[in-house]
């Protein structure tokens, strides 16, 4: 997991890592003194022990355990959930590995539910042809019966491909303000026809937007729901450009579109999970193994945003995962071992002496208080 977060996500580079002083001391135990794990003992690890259905499952729990105890820290009033697709490319005959037409690829179709501080609550691994939405149900439902009870509100964030009834259905009976894009269609249009038709007069050379809200119900909805339609004319463009969002939510029209576009989604996070920690890394033959691979560069990268949103300055709080991951983790050191201590003696290149010593001091902050000496 350390290993993947410094940029080193193949079984392969563990021969190097093992003798890496940083990463023995990090390991901790005997491979402080000598070296740690051999290749051949992290495959077996990874595609023998932790690829059992029970091990597994522990494996993908781990994620939301670790953000409860950040919560712990960081009470949060409520929580906005994000949830999005990705493709992760395969090669040669990995076990359901196929062929997705919308990819134009042979791959593996994860899925991923983020927050709004960018943790990954919880993610799965699935075969490259199903549906985008396809098993929401079994990653969207744990996240929900964790959060239930423990915070004022939920929110939901999806794209269209999770406009569906049974999600709807299930979020509305859990009392959970949700906004979802709902794919155009003639009726829907038909609504906003009058905003369709080009103003009269010389257009202007800023975009103009205007919103609507009004009731609809398709023939698959068990009743009507409220939809926001968006339209929005661009300086040059001869149609304009429209979008529509389901939701339960009753504020204003462009307050919920504003929800929906704010800042850090599920792409942008899944970006950052590609560049940084290679998540799409997955190179094992078996399913199950490349399942655990994927559990294991979720812990990395969840590893990675508590240290950037909990244990950086202001002046690097904006820092993307791969700058931290080139700046702080992964760079050279000279090591001296004393009798009782090792010292890294680093550049300051990136991370001057004084930053750094702040970082050193907000992740000892985040250790728990020793209890009260009895009186």
């Amino acid at each position: 997991m350390f290993g993947r977060l410094a940029g080193y996500e193949d079984v392969n580079d563990v021969e190097r890592l093992r003798h890496d002083p940083a990463m023995r001391w990090v390991v901790g135990g005997k491979a402080a003194q000598c070296c740690a794990a051999s290749p051949s003992q992290m495959g077996r690890f990874e595609t023998r022990w932790l690829a059992t259905e029970v091990n597994l499952s522990a494996l993908t729990d781990l994620s939301g355990h670790w953000i409860d105890l950040v919560h712990n820290r960081r009470p949060p009033r409520g929580i906005v959930l994000d949830m999005d697709s990705s493709v992760s490319p395969t090669h040669g005959e990995q076990e359901m590995s196929i062929w997705n037409g919308h990819y134009q690829s042979t791959c593996y179709h994860p899925l991923f539910v983020f927050n709004q501080f960018g943790d990954l609550e919880r993610c799965a691994l699935r075969p490259g042809n199903v549906h985008s939405a396809d098993s929401w149900e079994g990653v969207l439902k744990p996240v929900i019966l964790r959060y239930r009870g423990r915070v004022w509100r939920i929110y939901f964030r999806a794209d269209a491909a999770f406009a569906m009834p049974g999600v709807y259905e299930y979020l509305e009976a859990e009392h959970i303000k949700y906004a979802i894009r709902l794919p155009a269609n003639h009726v829907l249009q038909n609504r906003i026809a009058y905003l369709l038709k080009r103003p009269v007069g010389r257009p202007p050379n800023e975009v103009r937007r205007y919103y609507a809200s009004f009731s609809y119900q398709a023939a698959s909805w068990s009743k009507p729901r409220r939809v926001i339609a968006k339209v929005e004319w661009h300086p040059g463009e001869l149609y304009p450009r429209d979008g529509f969002i389901v939701t339960n939510m009753s504020r204003p029209a462009e307050r919920v579109v504003a929800f929906y576009n704010k800042p850090g989604s599920a792409e942008q996070w899944i970006k950052e999970g590609k560049g940084a920690i290679k998540w799409t890394r997955l190179s094992c033959r078996t399913f199950a193994a490349n399942a655990v691979r994927l559990q294991l560069h979720a812990l990395a990268y969840n590893l990675g945003n508590f240290l950037r949103t909990l244990a950086t300055p202001e002046p690097i709080k904006d820092w993307s995962l791969s700058s931290l991951k080139e700046k702080l983790i992964k760079i050279g050191a000279k090591v001296v071992s004393h009798g009782r201590s090792i010292a890294f003696q680093m550049a300051e290149v990136a991370i001057p002496r004084q930053m750094f010593q702040e970082i050193l001091r907000l992740i000892a902050e985040l250790r728990p208080k020793p209890p009260p000496a009895p009186a």
